[in-house]
């Protein structure tokens, strides 16, 4: 049985009723509302959250020794492990998503919590080399404030993506969750303030401010005394974030959308690449920003791929994320699902052949939920809105392809550079391709597969910087050069 879920913001470290408008939150799978949340007010960011979180940061936490600061994202880790199930279980009557992915999710967020901890027990400044007589020194120190603005697929995950690091850096942070999806990020929440308190930390250090990105997201990211924010979500908002931030010279970390590309070339092994391409793009219900959206098919091979991989397809299990065997959960809301539908209209309009799904499922299981079926579309030119706007759905576009140069001219024709995966049994090909190919990252022979510790982030309109790996704390730091001298010589001026 699900424990009442929170309802209250976390402002400067107290649980209170924001003073904002309310907004319910809803299952997904059945619509029935899961809880009320308040949103919090501008004034509540700027005169508590903003003010407590800078008097926290400094001195207590900013100068307290980095192995000690591990100490409470370890004991964070223990307590996410601890509170696991109900996490899990929190975020799948949220979000929708299955239990099995909810599950990877939590355990991926103790994780960071835990390597992040290891990384910052182990990270070292630099004596550099020196030009003269003085020996110069590269220090990195804590940026004071940061604002987290996190989308609503994966948000525990993505919470301690950002709030690991932060926190390891020494800064106080506070994080705007999504306003559909916040009941996971207010739990984590109220574990990290249990931490702080077990430390005799400032419990100002964290706080969870729900509401509208448009008013909670833009008071956060245009007070002055914030430092640097770190969002993930659209390019739009991304870029509107973007021009605010270069209007206080504040650096920003951005990881946007993507219409990644999946690609199966002559000589793959079509079982592993026919699962591989399914799980890239309809697990999540295709919402992810590294969703392989576009299928690039060689054109030998073209047909009957296809079509093996519609008759897989259409078997894909769709149902409400509690249950166990489950492989296409609903979508985060309705209005999304219409949204993803809108998009499929769209593409017949452009010509496309709905080659399986394009609509919502049958039947009283899936009444009130926001389900869609997995869709495959094909017919259309790589120039279709269909091929080029990110839908976030479980839909997919398939294309072929005539050579590798065709191939790549296709695959980077595209806004987007945010991942890519590829299918073949050649290692030189995949060398190639790879280097070739304009994404962050690039899967060979599989997919939506993340380690903490190697970095993570997009080109082109995907986004600026990176997160994860042991560079991540850094990107929450400032860097400053001390020169010592060592000289006896007065310098010239002297006396």
């Amino acid at each position: 049985m699900l424990r009442t879920p929170p309802d209250e913001a976390l402002v400067a470290g107290r649980w209170r009723r924001g003073g904002g408008a309310p907004a319910q939150t809803l299952d997904p799978a059945t619509g029935v509302p899961l809880a009320t949340v308040h949103a919090v007010t501008p004034d509540e960011v700027a005169e508590a959250a903003v003010a407590a979180a800078r008097a926290a940061a400094e001195p207590v936490w900013r100068d307290l020794l980095p192995h000690l600061r591990a100490r409470l994202l370890h004991r964070v880790a223990a307590l996410i492990d601890d509170d696991a199930e109900y996490l899990a279980a929190l975020q799948t009557a949220d979000t929708g998503k299955a239990l099995t992915e909810t599950r990877a999710l939590v355990a991926s967020a103790a994780g960071t919590f835990r390597y992040t901890a290891a990384a910052l027990e182990t990270a070292e400044d630099a004596l550099t080399p020196s030009r003269g007589p003085y020996v110069t020194m590269s220090v990195h120190e804590p940026i004071g404030v940061v604002g987290a603005i996190n989308p609503w697929n994966s948000p525990v995950a993505s919470d301690a993506q950002k709030l690991a690091p932060a926190l390891a850096a020494g800064n106080a942070v506070l994080l705007k969750p999504a306003e559909w999806t916040p009941l996971v990020s207010l739990a984590l929440g109220r574990l990290i303030t249990r931490a702080l308190a077990e430390h005799g930390l400032p419990p100002a250090l964290l706080s969870v401010l729900p509401g509208p990105g448009r008013v909670v997201g833009d008071a956060i990211v245009r007070d002055p005394r914030v430092g640097k924010v770190v969002f993930t979500g659209g390019t739009a908002t991304g870029r509107a974030l973007a021009r605010t931030a270069a209007e206080k010279l504040m650096p920003v970390s951005l990881e946007l959308g993507g219409k990644s590309p999946t690609i199966v070339l002559p000589d793959a092994d079509v079982e592993q690449a026919l699962a591989g391409v399914m799980y890239g793009i309809f697990s999540s219900s295709g919402q992810s920003c590294i969703a392989g959206s576009r299928l690039f098919v060689a054109r030998a091979l073209y047909d009957d791929f296809v079509g093996a991989l519609v008759e897989r397809v259409r078997k894909l299990r769709v149902g409400p994320g509690t249950r166990p065997d489950t492989q296409v959960a609903p979508l985060v809301h309705p209005r999304h699902r219409d949204s993803v539908a809108a998009y499929v209209d769209l593409a017949r309009e452009e010509g496309a052949r709905v080659l399986c799904g394009g609509a919502v499922p049958e039947g009283p299981e899936y009444e009130g939920g926001a389900y869609y079926l997995p869709t495959v579309l094909d017919g259309l030119p790589g120039t279709a809105r269909t091929c080029r706007e990110e839908i976030f759905g479980p839909v997919l576009v398939a294309l072929p392809y005539d050579d590798e140069d065709d191939l790549v001219r296709q695959a980077n024709d595209s806004v987007y550079g945010l991942a890519c995966g590829l299918w073949t049994r050649d290692h030189r090909a995949a060398w190639r391709i790879a280097r070739r190919i304009e994404a962050g990252t690039v899967w060979i022979n599989t997919y939506k597969q993340f380690s903490v510790s190697t970095p993570f982030g997009g080109m082109k309109d995907s986004g600026l910087g990176r997160e994860k790996g042991r560079e991540g704390i850094r990107a929450y730091q400032r860097q400053k050069s001390l020169y010592w001298g060592t000289s006896t010589t007065p310098l010239p001026w002297a006396g």
